[in-house]
């Protein structure tokens, strides 16, 4: 349970207790600015280009390697409105990051084992290739000469002062808790210097806006020429080893590369590629990939195909290959169905189908180096979720092929839900227009999905970073409805932007439930609260946020998470969350609510309290911890999610 607050920061040294969970949600919602603290509290003598990949593995090893860090989390302490404020998970990777930062900066000694922070990073990595952030200008760089001339403590109560706007108390509690030893000195040396605080938010110092220049490139040759040579010395040398006697065989009785039988054979033949009439859709029994016709102005082009095929069966080592969750990535068990063929942006696509699986095979234009192979899972695809999918992406722009029966494709920018939907174009084979798509990193200020219209009505797709987009639908979760409607678009709005947690993760849906509002107890209007489940093409996996937004508000606040859970399902359509809640008079309550068949909500541990229905609530003190248990209608008990 997360709690709603506008007063000062907590010190990190609060106790407050944090799980693995929390402190990982605090680290990627605020990624950049933690890595950003690292860059500067890092001594300027590391050069530019490590302390860039050193904040970047800093700020990633800043989470808890326990279950908790500090015990067992009952309910997570709700952010405020700022998004750090009072969050003890931000609170907790940022000291982490502190105390590494320190680390990094001290000099290593001759026979003392240095610390991990101390030696270049392993991961991230980046070879042939130097990073750094934009040039600034002459105030950027007496910033930088000023930070050079601090000591590491100093430096890091100058950067978090000017930074993050701590304080001087709560501030020499974060250096104590970092391992300073003299944190009042280390205030004081920091106060003596020009306080620059407008610049430490520059481009200049932003580790995540990034430049590439070439490393030293006559040296790189060099040493790859002795590589290369090496190379071919050493497989001389294996095979001398190998040619005696019978030979070397652990494989047994496996048939060598592209052995000649009739399945292996039919898979690599493009003349044997599946391809369904035009019309086929029409009358066919049902309506998903397999009745999408082969479209697109390179489906005769045999040599791509037979290139597309082989790197399926067999995908080189400079090809890279992606799969979804659960998505196997081997050659297809016979000829697959071709989809799509043909020219986008700047590669050549091919799309096919083998029952299981959407593999697309993409390559440059102007040669083969570089093809990219990715799958993902598609079997039972309804009609909804066999609407599109994602032929190619760039410069943040997706361009869609649209399945045979779409007849119209749009775009519509889910946090406004009044603004109205812009067309996109598409063409005689399917493919629309490029369309911006949701926001990767940074601040979220609009989320595009995409919006498709065929006989059976409308529905909203969003790319999740993967080839086939997420079907968004809203209502209860025994009877979803398509999230196209005037309110359901009302509804979505708030929580559009939790839909980057679900990234990369192999959803096939996401639903958002309204399922209860609550006034709340100041007189200032109804909560609501709304249960987003994802789940996923392969079953498991599953995503479900509980989220509270209060009366006014722009966004929702995810209180409670579970994986793998029946909550909010079409199994079991129940939930039940709990959060703290500040009012405008400066009184803290615990709110609970469960869906319409809770006949009765109790809280225990921290906050004791019980109430008749679907809904509680109870006096709380700031940061308190509860446990909540409800009854539902037919008897059987439920526990709020956490």
């Amino acid at each position: 349970m997360q709690s709603q607050d506008v007063a000062p920061r907590p010190a990190p040294s609060s106790g407050a207790v944090v799980d693995v969970e929390q402190a990982e949600a605090a680290l990627v919602e605020h990624y950049p600015r933690l890595v950003r603290l690292a860059y500067l509290m890092l001594p300027p003598s590391l050069g530019r280009n490590r302390r860039v990949l050193t904040a970047h593995a800093l700020t990633q090893r800043a989470l808890p390697r326990g279950r908790a860090a500090g015990g067992a989390s009952v309910f997570p302490a709700q952010q405020s409105g700022g998004g750090r404020d009072g969050d003890p998970g931000y609170a907790f990777v940022r000291l982490q990051v502190v105390r590494t930062a320190l680390e990094a900066g001290l000099p290593l000694k001759r026979w003392a084992r240095p610390k991990r922070s101390q030696l270049p990073p392993v991961l991230p990595q980046v070879w042939g290739l130097r990073l750094f952030p934009r040039s600034g200008g002459a105030d950027e760089l007496a910033l930088d000469q000023l930070l050079s001339e601090l000591s590491g403590p100093a430096r890091a109560a100058y950067v978090l002062r000017g930074l993050e706007g701590l304080a001087d108390t709560p501030l020499r509690r974060v250096l104590s808790a970092a391992g300073v030893e003299d944190p009042a000195a280390a205030l004081e040396e920091a106060s003596g210097a020009e306080a620059r605080d407008a610049l430490l938010g520059s481009p200049e110092f932003d580790p995540c806006a990034l430049q590439a220049r070439p490393t030293d490139l006559l040296r790189r040759r060099r040493h790859m020429k002795a590589a290369l040579a090496a190379t071919a010395a050493a497989a001389v040398c294996g095979a001398l080893l190998v040619l005696p006697g019978d030979g070397w065989g652990p494989d047994g009785a496996a048939a060598p590369s592209y052995a000649r039988n009739p399945a292996a054979e039919a898979a690599l033949d493009p003349a044997r590629l599946d391809r369904v009439a035009p019309t086929a859709w029409k009358s066919a029994a049902r309506t998903d990939f397999s009745v999408w016709p082969a479209r697109g102005g390179l489906v005769d082009d045999t040599a791509l195909l037979r290139r597309a095929l082989a790197v399926w069966a067999r995908p080189g080592k400079s090809v890279r290959v992606a799969a979804t969750p659960g998505t196997p990535s081997g050659a297809p068990p016979g000829p697959p169905q071709l989809l799509y063929a043909g020219v986008v942006d700047q590669a050549r696509v091919v799309l096919l189908y083998d029952g299981l699986r959407v593999a697309r095979y993409a390559e440059p234009k102007d040669g083969t180096g570089g093809a990219a192979l990715d799958f993902a899972r598609a079997d039972g695809a309804s009609r909804a979720e066999a609407s599109a999918v994602v032929l190619g992406r760039a410069d943040g722009n997706v361009r869609y092929l649209t399945a045979p029966w779409v007849t119209g494709a749009a775009r519509r920018d889910l946090l406004k839900p009044s603004a109205g939907a812009t067309d996109l174009t598409l063409s005689a084979d399917g493919s629309t227009s490029p369309l911006a798509g949701p926001p990767q990193t940074g601040t979220c200020t609009s989320w595009n999905v995409l919006q498709v219209k065929d006989a059976s009505g409308t529905r909203l797709l969003t790319d999740l970073g993967e080839l086939i987009p997420a079907h968004l639908t809203a209502g209860r979760p025994a009877a979803p409805r398509e999230a196209s409607g005037a309110q359901d678009l009302r509804e979505w709005a708030p929580f559009a932007c939790s839909l980057a947690s679900a990234r990369s993760q192999g959803v096939r849906t996401v639903n958002a439930w309204e399922y209860a509002r609550q006034p709340l107890p100041d007189g200032s209007g109804p909560a609501a609260w709304t249960c987003t489940r994802a789940d996923t093409w392969r079953g498991g996996g599953t995503r479900v946020l509980a989220q509270f937004r209060a009366p006014g508000g722009t966004y929702g606040a995810v209180v409670a998470q579970a994986g793998n859970s029946p909550a909010c399902g079409s199994r079991d359509p129940q939930v039940l969350a709990g959060v703290l809640w500040k009012s405008g008079a400066g009184v803290w309550y615990l709110l609970a609510a469960g869906g319409k068949d809770t006949t009765s909500v109790a809280a225990t541990g921290g906050v004791r309290g019980s109430a008749t229905g679907p809904l509680l609530v109870v006096r709380a003190k700031q940061g308190a911890r509860a446990e909540l248990k409800g009854t539902l209608a037919d008897g059987r008990g439920i526990t709020g999610l956490r």
